[in-house]
């Protein structure tokens, strides 16, 4: 396996206020081919920040971003907007807490599963999309697919609705899935059925997934390894069977004493 992602000293500060502020300060992270990474902190630690740098959808005016985010051998930071747009939902894919706020309610769940095909593959015709966009959803768990394809966001639960988000970000088979607290919103069951999920989307797939959460006991069943940030910063890195048994930061220690029990697994 190879490197598939290399961010290095990303520093972003916003400057809409009378002084800059630093939301991120010298992120690194290098991600393996088919890997599962967790970046933990409470809100405002700055991991949601460096997940939308990397996806490449911090457009901000006021915004000034520094370091390097290496993919394909391009620089996401400065490559031009065409090399970005040809990656964003085809090589790289990002799904978010809360789907309503993220489909189109006016139009047709198959429609929003084809829509980075038909952005990225105008190749592909009609038929082939439908008939694509159907597989993903059955391979999302959505066994009515040949039904839901023609709902709406609304007459679908939130478990659903987050199953159809992963199928739209997955229907270009992407090589990095960004995937920014996308349990949040969803009941304990649900939310365990979506992680064991984005583990069957890594085994079968080979995808490499970036996994946000403020949840330590998802992560700990889900990731291979942990990036823990504070304030912006990364204050502990490693496996995180090491970082949850043996954590040497004491930020680190109190996410992880302010959990009942957690569950490390194998």
């Amino acid at each position: 396996m190879g490197i598939i992602l290399d961010v290095t000293d990303l520093h972003i500060e916003f400057h809409d206020h009378d002084e800059p502020e630093t939301v991120v300060e010298d992120f690194d992270l290098m991600l393996e081919e088919g890997e599962i990474v967790g970046i933990v902190g409470e809100s405002g630690s700055g991991k949601s920040m460096s997940a939308l740098a990397i996806a490449g959808l911090l457009n901000r005016h006021a915004l000034k971003k520094t370091g390097r985010i290496m993919f394909n051998g391009d620089d996401l930071l400065t490559c031009d907007r065409a090399t970005l747009r040809s990656y964003q939902g085809d090589e790289i894919s990002m799904i978010f807490q809360e789907p309503m706020t993220s489909l189109n309610p006016v139009k047709r769940i198959g429609w929003q599963v084809e829509e980075s095909l038909f952005i990225h593959h105008p190749d592909i015709d009609k038929k082939e999309r439908k008939k694509r966009a159907i597989e993903m959803l059955k391979a999302v768990g959505l066994n009515d697919a040949e039904n839901i394809y023609y709902m709406h966001p609304h007459e679908l639960s939130g478990g659903m609705r987050q199953r159809v988000m992963i199928a739209a970000a997955m229907i270009g088979n992407p090589k990095i899935l960004i995937a920014d607290e996308p349990t949040t919103a969803l009941d304990v069951t649900v939310q365990a059925q979506i992680v064991e999920l984005l583990k069957k989307i890594n085994k079968e797939r080979g995808t490499s997934i970036i996994f946000i959460s403020h949840d330590l006991s998802l992560v700990s069943q889900l990731c291979e390894r942990v990036i823990v940030m504070q304030k912006g910063n990364i204050v502990e890195s490693g496996k995180t069977s090491r970082v949850f048994s043996n954590p040497t930061n004491t930020y680190t220690k109190k996410l992880i004493a302010a959990i009942p029990k957690i569950d490390i697994g194998e």
